[in-house]
Order: structure tokens, then C-alpha cells, then sequence
């Protein structure tokens, strides 16, 4: 892979992370001219993978905010998307949507005993939104978490692996946010704040201790 493909890929990786950026803001984060920074977005631009709008960002003249097109996020795969789809729909067909529902919790309790086994019930609650996180990314959610500065956590899920599944059934969202009460325990309250089904760039759950 030659350096201008290198820098175009971390560029994707980038804007999948951390969000939308201004050119300025993306030049910094590569660690690049603006003119470079610049050149990487007009090929991507050209090739579908990312896209700019005009915002206002407090005072002051609008700002060109890039960030990915539908193209550009699927450079990060929905893992084994087709073949998961038709399972789905054969499942629904042959055997209703109440056996589907039945599938979907038991892989939620398979997945909240994984969870449990490797996070330790003593740990702290920060240890154990780490951990969560650890695990997650394994998984193949780009994930990461972050304390905010009134103590509450927020984890972050940068891509969903089975968004396909997912906008299918909503069955896999709903169990995964059971999944997290469950595991992090009744002291602590989850909440889903953005999601990307809704049309967000990332999937985020605020934990709070009650």
C-alpha cells in the first residue's frame, strides 16, 4: 500500500472514530498541511467515501464539515450481513417471529454469561465499563468509553457489526441494552443515547450509579 492510499485509510478511520472534522481539525489529526489534508478529502470526495456540508461553529463565517457517506462507513463490514439476512428471514418464514425473539434472548444470555465470566462482580463500576468496552471491541464494535466530568460513563460503539440484523430485527438492539444492565448490575442505570439505527454516526449508552 503506497503512502497516499495510507493516509486516505487513516483518514476513514478517522472520521469513523472521532466524527465529523473541519479541514483544519483533520489536517491536525493526521498530522498534515491543510493542502494535504485537503487533497485526501477532494479524492475521497471524488471516490463516494466522504462528503462536506457548510455549519456554523459559534461565531464567525460557516465551516466546511466533512464526514463519511453511506459508502465511506461501509469500508468498516457488517459481518457476514447477506448470509445473516437470509437466515433471518427464513427463520421468520418457517418458524414465526416468536422463535425468533426466543433465538435472539437466548444469544442474549450466552452473551451476558460471557460478559460475567470475564468481569470480575467485585470490580468497580469503571473497571468493569472498561472491561465492557474491551470486550466489545473484540467483538468488532470499535469500541471505547469515557468519563465524563460528573462521574457518569458513556460507552461508545463506533460501528455495529450487525447493523443489517439489527435494522431487520430490533430484537438484537433491545437485548444488547439488557445485556448491559444486566452485566454491569442493579446499581447502575443504562441508557442509550445515540443509536445508529436512528441515524447516528455511533451508538453510545450513559452509565449512571442510581
Amino acid at each position: 500500500m503506497n503512502n497516499n492510499v495510507s493516509e486516505n485509510e487513516r483518514a476513514i478511520w478517522i472520521l469513523k472514530n472521532e466524527g465529523e472534522k473541519t479541514l483544519k481539525e483533520l489536517a491536525q489529526t493526521l498530522g498534515v498541511t491543510t493542502e494535504g489534508a485537503r487533497f485526501q478529502l477532494l479524492k475521497l470526495s471524488s471516490d463516494g467515501y466522504v462528503k462536506s456540508e457548510s455549519r456554523v461553529k459559534g461565531r464567525g463565517r460557516p465551516q466546511q464539515v466533512w464526514s463519511l457517506t453511506k459508502k465511506g462507513h461501509s469500508k468498516f463490514p457488517d459481518t457476514h450481513s447477506e448470509l445473516t439476512l437470509r437466515l433471518i428471514n427464513k427463520i421468520k418464514e418457517h418458524l414465526g417471529e416468536d422463535t425468533l425473539t426466543e433465538l435472539i434472548s437466548s444469544t442474549g444470555q450466552d452473551n451476558q454469561q460471557h460478559y460475567r465470566n470475564a468481569i470480575p462482580e467485585e470490580a468497580t463500576l469503571e473497571e468493569k465499563v472498561e472491561k465492557l468496552a474491551e470486550l466489545r471491541k473484540k467483538e468488532g464494535y470499535m469500541a471505547t468509553y469515557e468519563r465524563n466530568e460528573d462521574g457518569d460513563y458513556l460507552l461508545i460503539e463506533n460501528h455495529c457489526p450487525i447493523c443489517a440484523a439489527a435494522t431487520l430485527c430490533q430484537g438484537f438492539c433491545d437485548t444488547e441494552l439488557n445485556t448491559f444492565q444486566s452485566v454491569l448490575g442493579p446499581n447502575v442505570n443504562v441508557e442509550r443515547v445515540d443509536h445508529i439505527l436512528a441515524g447516528a454516526r455511533r451508538c453510545a449508552y450513559l452509565i449512571q450509579e442510581k
